[in-house]
Order: C-alpha cells, then structure tokens, then sequence
C-alpha cells in the first residue's frame, strides 16, 4: 500500500486552517486572550446536514479560558468568518456552535482534488512517522487458525494498514508462545502421530491431548526421518526435538492460513528465545532498580468465602497497583520460575525499544490481564510508550440461519482455510470490519454471499462495479474522457455526493488515531448507499442518468463524480485488504 507522500489537506484542513487565522484577527484586536490552547478547536461535518456544511466548536472551547461566554465569542468570530472566501452564510446554534454554510464552487473544488489526487487522496501524515508496533494473531503454535484468530488478524492487519495510510511508521509483529506447557502436550500428540505413522493403533486421542488430523503429516514426516529410534524411548530424549520440529511445522500452517487472506507479519518473536536470552531477567532487573519489586504475599482472592481454604504464599510481585492495576501482580512462581506475566513484561519491553507506542489485538478472554500489561509497560518505559488492548470477541458462524457444526477434520473448530476457501478472502475481510471488535460477530455463510443492501461486503463492491462499468459504458457510447469536465452541471444532490465523500480523510484520521479500522467498513457503506440513491434517482426519471448519449457534457461531469467516488472506494478497501471489484457475476 502506498505510504503517505504529504499531508493532503482537504477542505475541512483548509478551514481549520482559516478559522486559525480569524482567531489569530481577534487576538490582534483585543477581542481574545493571546496563548490560549486550541487544540480541541474542530472544523467538522455538522450532526444534522440540514444546519450546513462545517460547524466549529471554537467559541465553546475558548469562552472559558478568554473570560467570555460562547455566544458572545461566536458573535465576535461571525464577521471574521463571513468575509472568508467561499462561505456563504454563519450562523450561530443554540449555545454558542457555529454553522457554515459554503458556496457550490467549493464542492466543486474538492471533487477536483479526489480526481487530481487520485489514491493520495485521504492519505494524512497525522502519524508524523512514529513509531507503532501492532501484535496481532499471536495464537499458539498448537494448530491451524481457526475463524476466532480470524477477526483478530483482519483487525490487526487492516489497522496497521490504517495506520501506514495515517502516516506512521509500523512494525506488525507475531508473538509465537512457544514457552508454555501447550506446546509439551504438542510435543506428545505428535508422538502419538509418530508412533501410529509407524505401524501402531494408538487408539482414541487421549483426553487433553490435541486431536486433529493436521498432526499426521508432521508424524509421518518424522517416522520417516527418525524411523523407530523414539517409539520406546523415555520422554526426555525426544520432547525438545518433537517441540521444536512440531511448533516450526504448525508455524508454517499458521503463515499458510495468514497468507490466505493476504496477511504477513514483518517480524516473528518467541517467547521460548526471549527467556534464553535473559531478557526476563533484564525486566525484572529494571523493574528492582526502580523500587517496584518486593517479595510479598497475595491477597485472598475475592472469589473464595470464609469458608475456603487459603494459604498465603510468599512471590516476587510487581507494585502494578500504583500504575492503575487493581492490585500487584506476581513475577515469579513459588518455585523460582516466571510467571506469565513477568515473560509478557519483558516482551513488551523488548518490543518498547523500537517503538513510541504498542498496540495489542488480543481475544476478549484476555480481558482480565490489560492492566497489568500496560501497567508493565508503564513502569519499564517511564511512561515513554504508551499500550493501546483491542479486545476481538467472537465470531459464531451460521449457515442460513443454523449455527454451523464444529469441523471433525481439525478436531475441534472451523478452520480458516475452510472458510476463506469457500467464500473468498475479501468478503472474510470485510465481514470482520462489520462490526466493533468489541462486540460479538455473526457470520452466515449463506447472507455473506448475498446479492442485496443487507450485505454490506455485496453493496459496497456494487458500487465500485457500477463505476467501473460506467466507464466501459461511456467509451462504448463515444464519449470523449479525455475532455475537461464542467463540474458546473453537477445538481445539489451530486454535489451532496461529493459533501459525503470529503469526509474520507477525517475519517482515515480519526479512525486511525481510535485504532478502529472498522469505521472505514462503516463509511463505505454509508458513501455506497448515497451513491446507490443518487443511481436509483435515473430509474424513475431517465434525465437523472450517469450517461446520456445525447448530453455528453453532462455525461462527462456525472462520470467524474462516480469516478472520484469509485477511487475514495478503492482506496478505503485498500486500508481494509479488500480488491474493489470491476464486476460482479
């Protein structure tokens, strides 16, 4: 994806700047105090379109501050405001919220720089080049991805897409938790794999050991490579071998699936390398120099009555609490090894040293342990980096209405493979983007492949389809492109087209600075369906047509509007991994 070459500034960029210079008059004047903080002065879209085009919020942010009260500032401001170019009327709403109401020419202009832009068109450099790692995905080496890991790696993938449009610089990162006692019962399910590859009936999967067929080959492989030398041989001579063999073939599944739906990650970390290297040690170390660890005991957890046994233990815990955590958190275990969390720690260290901020896509079931991780990152960073959690809940996955059974050839889930296999990669993406990654998700296999408004991965690709076939139609009738445009011709309702799309970059912006890449899946269905109306407005009357062969001025002028909407499309489906389609079959 294209990275951002300036800052674009859009017609909202243009007034904010304007706006600034009318303060900077009244400050000249008298009229308002000098050095007053405006940065939460916005120039944006009003609530209701009915009130006008932009709306500022300047006199109820800097009334205060100045001594003053908002309308009195917004009366103040209204003269300055109305002599800007292009603005045609001011006027100022309830408390002190003032309205601009702008010229057509002005729209016009904005058309003229989508279509001159092209694909830069929306791309900021809010980021001013920081630096933002994104780990996402991060399942256990254990099996093939299933639909859970999913949203997860649409989400993070597409944000650090978002990002990159925005203007910061991004690492995406995958952390391989390679150090557990999952990867041991991998380890052992291969063995069984082995032995049965082998010649022996192992029977049923035994409880607690992973069942799914993906093991055989991995246990074919090794009985082909190491014969019978581990059949019989005590676990301590073959379960670093078959962990490590094991965790680097699930590994390159993982990677398969990943690329299925178009995702790398730039860097792979594990956890199992990262305690060899010391770097636990190192956490830890910074964290005692700093007076954060202390060996002490654990509250009684809250969740057991007066009744229930307690043995207080004494651990290595971290004062988490004076970084926001509920309480402190432990280190170490009672026999000397580290928890998980002091391993987290120093990862997240490890990943602060090349970054400004880190942001983690974790499943919802993680939930419990954000504070403590970001308190970590707090304290071993002197608050440099910041630690943004996106929880992903799940996906339950239907077929026309009925929920789905579970997949016998991975044992115990839908895998990824199998649904991207079925419907596509860029309906699996868009559907992810659907809905807030906080919020549960329903894929239906049958509506995702349906041809209508309900399905917003279908509305916004026939809206780019259209477009595109638009064009073709246009060639077909003889109309020149190569002509300039009289934008002039555009109606107020084309015009209304063009007022929806100019929001694309504060959008790109906000959406960006939230970590929240489905509101870019949420503006291309709101720009599709205006698209779509301004469409249907020809089936009733055959005037209001894209082409007509007998107009081709006007042809010319309503085709650079679908042109400049069908590039704002392409683009945002871009950010989300998506191929904008030239047709639809």
């Amino acid at each position: 994806m294209t990275q951002p070459q300036d800052s674009n500034p859009t017609i909202f960029a243009h007034y904010s700047a304007l706006l600034d210079g009318a303060l900077d008059q009244l400050v000249d004047e008298g009229g308002l105090p000098a050095g007053l903080d405006r940065r939460n002065v916005a120039v944006e879209p009003p609530r209701d379109s009915a009130h006008g085009d932009l709306a500022t919020n300047a006199a109820m942010v800097l009334a205060k501050p100045a001594g003053t009260n908002p309308r009195a500032l917004a009366e103040l401001l209204r003269p300055k405001l109305q002599a800007l170019p292009r603005i045609l009327a001011v006027d100022i709403a309830g408390p002190g919220f003032i309205n601009l109401r702008l010229e057509s020419g002005a729209w016009r202009e904005e058309l003229r720089a989508i279509l001159s832009r092209g694909g830069r068109y929306g791309l900021s450099s809010v980021g001013k080049d920081e630096r933002v790692n994104v780990e996402y995905v991060s399942a256990n080496p254990t099996g093939p991805m299933h639909m859970g890991h999913c949203r997860g790696a649409v989400v993070g993938d597409s944000l650090a897409r978002l990002l990159r449009a925005a203007g910061f610089r991004v690492t995406k990162e995958y952390y391989v938790n390679d150090a557990g006692g999952q990867v041991d019962t991998l380890a052992r399910s291969v063995h069984l794999r082995y032995r049965e590859a082998l010649g022996e009936e192992i029977g049923d999967i035994p409880e607690g050991m992973y069942p799914g067929d993906y093991l055989i080959p991995i246990g074919t492989l090794l009985a082909s490579e190491y014969g019978d030398r581990y059949v019989s041989a005590p676990e301590s001579e073959w379960l670093q071998l078959f962990k490590q063999r094991a965790s680097a073939a699930m590994m390159d599944l993982i990677r398969h699936d990943l690329g299925l739906l178009g995702i790398q990650h730039d860097k792979f970390a594990s956890e199992a390398e990262l305690q060899a290297s010391g770097a636990v040690d190192a956490a830890m170390d910074n964290l005692r120099s700093k007076g954060l660890v202390y060996e002490g005991e654990l509250e009684r957890p809250k969740s057991l009555d007066e009744h229930d046994e307690w043995e207080p233990v004494e651990l290595t815990l971290f004062r988490s609490s004076q970084f926001g955590d509920d309480q402190d958190r432990p280190m170490k275990k009672s026999d000397g090894s580290w928890t998980y969390f002091g391993a987290d720690a120093a990862y997240h260290l490890q990943k602060a040293e090349n970054a400004d901020h880190l942001v983690n896509i974790w499943g919802a079931d993680h939930a419990g342990t954000v504070k403590r991780v970001q308190a970590a990152v707090k304290a071993l960073t002197d608050g440099r980096v910041d630690l943004d959690v996106k929880l992903v809940q799940m996906v339950r996955l239907f077929r026309a209405g009925e929920p789905v059974k579970m997949s016998k050839r991975s044992g115990s889930f839908v895998t990824l493979a199998d649904v991207v296999n079925e419907v596509g990669k860029d309906v699996v993406r868009f559907m992810m983007l659907t809905k807030r990654a906080d919020t549960m998700l329903d894929f239906d296999f049958a509506k995702v492949v349906e041809a209508s408004k309900d399905n917003p991965v279908f509305y916004v690709q026939y809206a780019h389809a259209r477009i595109s076939s638009l064009k073709r139609k246009a060639v077909d009738a003889g109309i020149d492109l190569s002509e300039a445009a009289d934008l002039d011709l555009l109606d107020e309702a084309e015009l209304g087209l063009v007022k929806k799309a100019a929001q694309y970059p504060r959008t790109v912006e906000s959406a960006a600075l939230a970590h929240e890449p489905h509101r870019i899946a949420f503006f291309l269905y709101d720009l599709a369906a205006e698209f779509h109306a301004l469409w249907n407005r020809g089936n009733d009357d055959p005037a209001r047509r894209f082409l007509l062969e007998d107009n081709p001025q006007l042809s010319r002028a309503r085709l650079e509007l679908a042109l400049g909407i069908g590039q704002i499309i392409r683009s945002g489906l871009d950010i989300m991994g998506v191929e904008a389609a030239e047709e639809l079959r």
